[in-house]
């Protein structure tokens, strides 16, 4: 989801912000795009799948446990890089486990949205006090 204009701006005044306190560290965080560090872990994560596939087929041809372990614990190594890197190389929103559709999440939104009335956006609450912390 883009960003709105004043949400833009506000992005914008926290860099500057940033990098007048701490150059050393802004330029240390804005080197690498994470989106891309994160694909090329995940494009490693496919290639050790396929390797380690490969070695454990050989290790079954050649008829060799270590072998075969091996080449399942490349597999399965390749696959858990692949899937912890998986949200943030391709930006995919992942739903939380009691979804809308859950008993408890819609009678919990309920609740939360009658609390909740008069009391400003959570955005704004953060930005008050992002706001008061930076201001002292």
């Amino acid at each position: 989801m883009p960003l709105s204009e004043h949400e833009q701006r506000l992005l914008e005044q926290i860099e500057r912000a940033l990098v007048d306190d701490d150059p050393k560290f802004a330029s240390s965080v804005r080197t690498g795009d994470r989106r891309q560090k994160a694909r090329r872990k995940l494009q490693l994560g496919g290639l050790l799948v396929l390797v380690g596939l490969a070695v454990l087929v050989g290790g079954a041809v050649a008829e060799s446990v270590p072998l075969g372990v091996l080449g399942f614990l490349v597999a399965f190594g390749g696959a858990a890089l692949g899937v912890l890197h998986y949200r943030s190389a391709t930006g995919a929103v992942v739903e939380p486990a009691g979804g809308p559709t859950g008993s408890r999440g819609s009678s919990a939104a309920g609740r939360g949205n009658r609390s909740r009335q008069g009391r400003p956006p959570m955005k704004n609450r953060l930005e008050e006090r992002f706001r008061r912390r930076y201001d002292q």
